[in-house]
């Protein structure tokens, strides 16, 4: 049976990526030969041209198309092996897609454990609470300051007819200071002193003079 079928395979399984490889380095063995061929062909072409018709540009001929045939054969060969190395490319863009979409739905899946686990731990009735306290203690602590703002024995209005009561006697305090010469200016020379000269002096004092006396 092994001499048959062959022996099973203990190796690694060739992956798509493999074969992608191996398709496309047989394409450019393919490439090679078929720019060979082309080279033989031009050959002959340029040969021929110069020749005149009889056995030897028949030979040459027989060559040419035995040429082309095999070329037409690579080149059918080619265009195969590019098929499917397209085909395979194909599928491994598909699969990798599908890698990512997998991969993507399973880190969703992780998120949505973990926010469930997360939010499984915030109590929404304890938050409102405690943005409750929060508001009355903004506002016991305005109430505080308003408290501690507060003016002492200071009226808050004052009306204008006792404005002009106290302004009026304001004016007569001033006068009556001014009658008993508290409102005097400094330096000035004091009345008792002013154009009362003794009869034993003949010539009256000099002002300067007596301010200074009086300073």
């Amino acid at each position: 049976m092994n001499r048959l079928f062959g022996a099973k395979q203990t190796g690694p399984k060739p992956t798509l990526s493999s074969a992608i490889n191996t398709t496309d380095s047989h394409v450019e063995s393919l490439d090679v030969k078929l720019a060979k061929l082309n080279v033989e062909l031009t050959t002959y072409q340029t040969r021929m041209s110069k020749m005149r018709d009889g056995p030897g540009k028949t030979a040459l001929k027989q060559k040419a198309l035995k040429i082309l045939q095999r070329r037409k054969m690579y080149e059918s060969q080619r265009d195969q092996l590019q098929q499917q190395s397209w085909n395979m490319e194909q599928a491994s863009m598909m699969t990798d897609n599908l890698k990512n979409v997998m991969t993507t739905v399973d880190v969703m899946k992780d998120t949505n454990k973990t926010l469930r686990k997360q939010y499984g731990k915030v109590d929404i009735d304890k938050i409102e609470r405690m943005q409750d306290e929060m508001q009355d203690l903004m506002e016991v602590g305005n109430d505080i300051q308003e408290s501690m703002s507060r003016s002492y024995d200071v009226p808050e209005d004052v009306d204008e007819a006792e404005l002009d009561a106290e302004l009026e006697a304001l004016g007569e305090e001033a006068e009556f200071e001014g009658g008993l010469g508290l409102g005097q200016s400094e330096g000035a020379i004091p009345s008792f002193m002013q154009d009362e000269v003794p009869n034993f002096i003949d010539d009256p004092p000099d002002a300067g003079k007596v301010k200074e006396a009086a300073g």
